[in-house]
Formats: C-alpha cells, structure tokens, sequence
C-alpha cells in the first residue's frame, strides 16, 4: 500500500453493509455480505476522477487487515478484489476454503 494511504481511516459503516474510506470527501467502498462469520465482498468502488490512484488497492488491504484482525475469513466474489488476491497471493490465508 502507498505510504500516502497509511493515515486514512477505514470504517465500516454497519448499516448499508460496507466498509469505507473518504478521501478528499469522497468515499470509497467494499460492499459485502456477512454470513455466519464470513464476510462475502462483493463491489469494489472507487470515485472515477480518483481512479487509478491506488486508492482501491490500499482500501483491500484495509480491509484485509481489518478481517484477519477478527480472525474471520473472506468469500471474494468482487472481480477487483479476485484479481487483487492474484496478485497478492499471500492473502490468500484469509480467503475461506469449502
């Protein structure tokens, strides 16, 4: 993650079942579902005149940080965030096995 991103808060807003993190303002989001104890994360979404930032990079591992500190596991069924575990295969520990 981008030092840059370090000092950004993740929050988790309950409610509308996602986690986020405002940038000049703006928020950026992972929707999920929680089932049991697993959390199924379904969208990924970032504002587009903050794309290609790195913001949504940083707010995956936030949140990545965040599950593994619960000891929970994750269901990736969010296309940027099943190609962020390509390429970060050490993630892969969180990522819940059948």
């Amino acid at each position: 993650m981008k030092s840059e991103f370090d000092a950004i808060t993740l929050n988790e807003n309950k409610e509308e079942d996602r986690f986020e993190m405002v940038i000049d303002g703006l928020p950026s989001i992972i929707e999920y579902r929680l089932k049991g104890d697993d959390l199924y994360l379904t969208h990924t979404e970032v504002p587009a005149s903050q794309e290609g930032k790195g913001i949504a990079a940083a707010l995956v591992e936030k949140v990545f940080e965040e599950v593994e500190g619960r000891n929970q596991f994750i269901v990736p069924l969010c296309p940027y965030i099943q190609s962020y575990l390509k390429r970060h295969p050490e993630w892969q520990r969180i990522v819940k096995t059948q």
